[in-house]
């Protein structure tokens, strides 16, 4: 996953190979390009955003959401992206503070001084790129970045489960860091919903945490979580966003899209849901 025309990556920067081109969505540039355009919708009006939170399942099933949610957003040039660890590799809170991630779109740079800001803010960040070596949940949402700014940077950080009061640090580290950085940036959280249960029992347990998200309450979100069984796998990066969001002033969340993964499949007797939600 890993390449350098040196031994040390502090020689060159540290470049990160896709994990999932191919499985996900589709590797070859003409042929991506040509997936992300029949996703997005071009002529959505765009707003500014704390932040958003899309989907990570293959673009077969969930690039129809994560599609409506980029195209309501204005994709500024510095992005946070907060998602899952399905892997287990790595730290609680691992963060890649440089070097490049290559996709068929091209390179995309780290932004180091964002990724130091977080450092600075809370302990519990650590520079630990081995946590993103095989993780999808962060890469399958660059496509969309790339296509509505090329330039665009990141600061990808995969987050292990933790308790509310260290989810509530996190949010304020974020909320800090953003504040203390001279240029807009923009909180992606990387997220699906419930798993693998029947499609009317999926859209009830999701209507209950989206309900939630949209009353911008963290806390409340976790408690919903883990009191109704909802298998949410980036519950912990969202219950961060969310406590950013609030920490900067989040007036109001707005759900853009939802779906399940039977829209595609036609099971739906063991469905994943999809929502694609805005915060600002």
């Amino acid at each position: 996953m890993w390449t350098s025309g040196y031994i040390s990556a502090k020689i060159l920067p540290m470049i990160r190979m896709p994990a999932v081109a191919y499985q996900f969505y589709p590797g070859e540039r003409v042929a991506l390009k040509k997936t992300v355009e029949s996703l997005v919708k071009e002529k959505s009006l765009k707003e500014d955003a704390i932040a958003i939170i899309a989907p990570h399942a293959g673009y077969i099933y969930s690039g129809k959401v994560a599609g409506s949610v980029y195209s309501r957003v204005k994709i500024p040039d510095n992005i946070l992206l907060l998602g899952p660890n399905h892997t287990g590799l790595g730290e609680r809170a691992a963060l890649m503070s440089s070097g490049e991630w290559e996709m068929p779109f091209g390179k995309v740079a780290i932004n180091q001084e964002i990724a130091h800001l977080l450092i600075e803010e809370s302990h519990i960040f650590s520079d630990d790129s081995t946590a993103h070596a095989r993780e999808h949940s962060l890469e399958v949402q660059l496509p969309f970045i790339q296509y509505f700014n090329p330039k665009a940077s990141i600061v990808p950080v995969t987050i292990m489960y933790m308790g509310y009061e260290e989810c509530k640090e996190l949010g304020k580290a974020v909320a800090n860091a953003i504040r203390k950085y001279s240029d807009k940036i923009l909180i992606v959280v990387s997220s699906d919903m419930n798993h693998y249960e029947r499609d009317a029992v999926t859209k009830k347990k999701d209507r209950k945490a989206i309900d939630k998200i949209l009353a911008l309450n963290p806390r409340g979100l976790m408690e919903t979580v883990s009191s109704d069984n909802i298998s949410m796998c980036g519950i912990i990066p969202a219950t961060v966003a969310l406590a950013a969001a609030k920490e900067l002033g989040a007036k109001k969340a707005e759900l853009i899209d939802y779906a399940t993964s039977g829209d595609t499949s036609g099971d739906y007797e063991h469905v994943v849901g999809y929502a694609g939600i805005l915060i600002n």
